[in-house]
């Protein structure tokens, strides 16, 4: 049950990363708002690259080790998964910490994926 959980966390965060990424293309978020901010601000990206789009690959990774261990369980996938839960809660405190307290704007697809890693957390 918990991983088809974890399943449905890990798309809701796909999709976010992938309207994160899209966002400069598409304006879905509104010009000069908070997405705009904390995606452009010096913590928006890791040597060059956008954490969203690290996202879509994490994200795309872990759907499919889901899907997998779901149809096929066994402990190597439930330990892989696990340790991203608990690493991707970790690095979700860390960017929840600088929206609230140094950004002081937030991204509401940033605050969907952050919680989501949050929620799976307790699942776990």
């Amino acid at each position: 049950m918990k991983y088809k959980i974890f399943l449905l966390i890990f798309a809701i965060s796909l999709i976010s990363s992938i309207i994160i990424t899209a966002n400069s293309s598409t304006g879905i978020c509104t010009i000069g708002g908070g997405c705009d901010t904390v995606n452009d601000s010096p913590y928006g990206s890791v040597f060059g690259i956008k954490n969203s789009v690290y996202g879509i690959f994490i994200f795309s990774f872990m759907l499919l080790l889901t899907a997998i261990h779901i149809k096929r369980p066994n402990r190597h996938t439930r330990r892989v998964i696990h340790a991203a839960v608990l690493i991707g809660a970790a690095i979700a405190l860390y960017f929840l910490y600088l929206q609230f307290f140094v950004i002081r704007l937030f991204c509401n697809f940033c605050l969907v994926v952050d919680l989501g890693l949050l929620i799976a957390l307790i699942f776990l």
